[in-house]
């Protein structure tokens, strides 16, 4: 009888442990690469937080909206606010600062030059400050028409001393004085003319 090889043999299970070797190194290397340019991201992103440091300092500390962090993961992130971000393009050179919107997200800027960066988070930074304050001080206007319109209003007192103008006549007395002024004229005249021709005859 012809013997059938062992498939289990030695030189099977050499070639397999060979092959879990090499995907391992493989994935070591490729976790190594990712490391280092998460690394290269990150040291990019923290020189733009150190051009910000002043700009974030200087914000009063009333005003909540603004995060200011560095987001860890597998890519990672300077938030500025809930909603935009600066991050790495795929390159990991070119900075890329967006905003998250009802409609998208949105890229405010892409540049690959630190300083532009840096004075595009810092014009922005200055548009939401003075976007609240506005809001504030809108707030504040309706709040204090609401109050004058809920005030109550002083009520007018009858100075019973002030002289009073005389009530103008009504249209029907008026037109009656004219009247009898008219016919009294009337008969003072023919009586007039009675007189004078009693005093000829």
């Amino acid at each position: 009888m012809t013997e059938t090889p062992d498939r289990a043999g030695p030189s099977n299970v050499r070639k397999l442990n060979e092959a879990i070797r090499k995907v391992r190194v493989a994935e070591t290397e490729r976790s190594d690469v990712v490391v280092e340019l998460r690394e290269t991201e990150r040291a990019r992103l923290d020189m733009l937080a150190d051009e910000l440091r002043g700009v974030f300092a200087e914000v009063p500390a009333e005003d909540e909206q603004f995060l200011f962090e560095m987001a860890q993961g597998m890519q990672p992130r300077l938030w500025i606010d809930v909603t935009s971000f600066v991050m790495m393009a795929r390159d990991r050179r070119t900075y890329r600062f967006v905003k998250d919107t009802r409609l998208g997200r949105t890229v405010i800027l892409e540049t690959a030059h630190l300083d532009d960066m840096a004075d595009c988070v810092t014009q922005y930074i200055a548009e939401r400050v003075i976007e609240r304050e506005r809001a504030i001080e809108g707030d504040w206007l309706v709040k204090r028409i609401a109050r004058a319109e809920e005030a109550p209003k002083p009520r007018r007192t009858l100075d019973l001393h002030a002289t009073q103008p005389a009530p103008a006549p009504a249209p029907r007395a008026a037109t009656a004085a004219l009247l009898a002024a008219f016919l009294g004229g009337a008969l003072i005249g023919i009586l007039g003319l009675f007189a004078y021709a009693w005093m000829r005859v």
